[in-house]
């Protein structure tokens, strides 16, 4: 059996971060964290890194001010998987990968870098609505500075975390399905595609030793997880046995929302609207496309969590 490559994490504390680095120990590989001195007086990320380290990691010291520390860390492993932030409402440190890259490229060790992405696939947001494009223009420069430098990459396009749209029933205000109205996007029926975040880091993990995956774009696509905004709302009514007023928003009035939001809550409503107005997770095809591989076909052994599954922890 061939060697499992050893992994640093980059933002193993995060949301993702967290979960990749389970995945990563528990698929065996020899798994680094990177510890910054940036969370200061952060107990809470301290301890979690304590308890990846009781687990088995090996936490690694290293600063994004500190350009010798990344190359050090970097020297230490075969793969890198970026997790850092990319909403806005939180922390928004997409191009800090840049200085990642060129301890990447420095070191001249790393079979395959994988950035922070797992949303949707920003070389398909050409056309994505101010001020939300500018998400998918930073990984965009963040690509082009990875194969400019010539580093072997996989990209992961996980569409919408569980935790975030699912749950909720994709409202925007909430992080819990409504109790007696919801707000439905249009017509509801174009179709997203909804991961529970440990499925995300199970299959992430699955693919960094996997040549098939190599300088490609993974997608994960769970088929039982394609699901219009409508019939989310279903699977929630069937657990709870009640039915939910529908409140339709038409494109034009959903647009008109943003005028008096601020700069994060502009970027989410654009990112909405992508999502349940155009339907930009499932308005392609990757069947036969060259560059593209799909997680769920690649990897039939892992049990996905289904969204009617993934539901009944809300009820």
């Amino acid at each position: 059996m061939a060697t499992k490559s050893k992994v640093l994490v980059v933002g193993g504390t995060g949301y993702i971060g967290r979960r990749i680095v389970k995945a990563s120990l528990a698929q065996g590989h020899p798994t680094f964290v990177l510890q910054r001195p940036e969370i200061g007086l952060d107990i809470e990320k301290l301890q979690m890194l304590l308890s990846f380290k009781k687990e088995g990691a090996h936490l690694v010291e290293g600063s994004f001010s500190d350009f010798q520390s990344l190359v050090d860390a970097v020297k230490k492993v075969d793969v890198v998987i970026c997790t850092m932030s990319g909403v806005h409402f939180r922390s928004h440190n997409i191009l800090l990968q840049l200085n990642l890259v060129e301890a990447i490229k420095e070191s001249g060790n790393i079979k395959r870098f994988l950035p922070s992405e797992f949303g949707m696939d920003p070389a398909r947001m050409g056309d994505a609505l101010e001020p939300g494009r500018v998400t998918f223009d930073e990984k965009m420069k963040v690509r082009k500075a990875i194969e400019d430098a010539n580093i072997p990459f996989t990209y992961v396009s996980a569409n919408c975390f569980a935790g975030y749209f699912a749950g909720n029933l994709s409202q925007m205000q909430s992080l819990v399905p409504p109790k007696d109205k919801v707000l439905i996007y249009g017509d509801g029926n174009a179709k997203a595609i909804f991961l529970d975040e440990d499925d995300v880091a199970t299959y992430t993990i699955k693919t960094i030793d996997d040549p098939r995956t190599l300088n490609k774009t993974l997608y994960l696509r769970p088929p039982e997880n394609i699901l219009s905004q409508r019939q989310l709302v279903e699977e929630w009514e069937k657990i709870v046995g009640k039915k939910l007023g529908k409140i339709t928003i038409s494109e034009q009035d959903f647009l008109a929302s943003m005028k008096d939001l601020g700069y994060a809550e502009q970027v989410g409503v654009g990112h909405f609207y992508h999502l349940f107005y155009e339907g930009c997770l499932t308005n392609f095809d990757i069947k036969g496309e060259e560059g593209a591989e799909e997680a769920s076909k690649l990897y039939p052994e892992v049990q996905y969590t289904r969204m009617d599954q993934y539901l009944k922890i809300y009820a």
